[in-house]
């Protein structure tokens, strides 16, 4: 077969399906399946957050204030936060314990919102200076929204969880034993696909063997 010209689109898409087959390999690893758990969490509350604020202050103005509607989006957002992390990402059920559940979560979520009234503090300036519409600044509240998540979830990552230690901890623990039953899982099918080794009895050419006293 001819080799491929530079220029051929087969050959530019090859590289990217490989490095898309290695993204899937490595969102089935546990440390994949943890941090992809860990995002989506922050990236669904964040969604929140956001059709909040804009309902609240962008459509129906229920609050004329760009730091009270972010406060109020980012407070709303935090049950959606507190459920996932309990169902899903740890897998918890019941009463929450206190010192290690409320207490880190509700600081961390304090902390979130805390960092995002400074995002919606800038672009409350920003209004102001450039004298923008109230639709235009909507937009610039949430994106301010979103990249005070962002900066926040990323020093969350690195700095915080090294204080509390609490929300990765519990991420293994609980795809730890996700991991543990799948692997048991598989095995168990593993050893029903294996066919029976035992030697099959195949009936004697000269016939049924005589009984007791040479009787057939």
């Amino acid at each position: 077969m001819a080799p491929r010209r530079p220029d051929d689109p087969r050959t530019n898409v090859a590289p990217v399906l490989d490095r898309l087959h290695a993204l899937d390999a490595w969102l089935h690893t546990h440390e994949g399946r943890k941090l992809f758990r860990y995002t989506m969490v922050s990236v669904i509350s964040t969604m929140v957050s956001l059709v909040v604020i804009t309902l609240v202050f962008g459509v129906f103005h229920v609050l004329s204030s760009e730091v009270l509607a972010t406060v109020f989006g980012n407070a709303v957002a935090t049950i959606p936060s507190s459920w996932l992390n309990r169902r899903w990402a740890w897998g918890k059920s019941g009463r929450s314990h206190v010192m290690k559940e409320i207490v880190p979560f509700w600081t961390m979520a304090a902390l979130g919102i805390a960092f995002s009234i400074i995002g919606a503090g800038v672009a409350h300036h920003i209004g102001v200076k450039y004298g923008l519409s109230h639709a235009e600044l909507t937009v610039v509240v949430l994106v301010a929204n979103v990249i005070s998540f962002a900066i926040f979830w990323v020093a969350k990552l690195v700095v915080f969880n090294r204080m509390f230690k609490v929300e990765l901890s519990e991420f293994d623990e609980h795809l730890k034993a996700e991991e543990a039953v799948e692997e048991a899982v598989e095995e168990a099918v593993e050893q029903t696909a294996i066919p029976s080794t035992s030697p099959s009895v195949s009936p004697s050419p000269m016939g049924p063997s005589p009984g007791p006293g040479g009787a057939v």
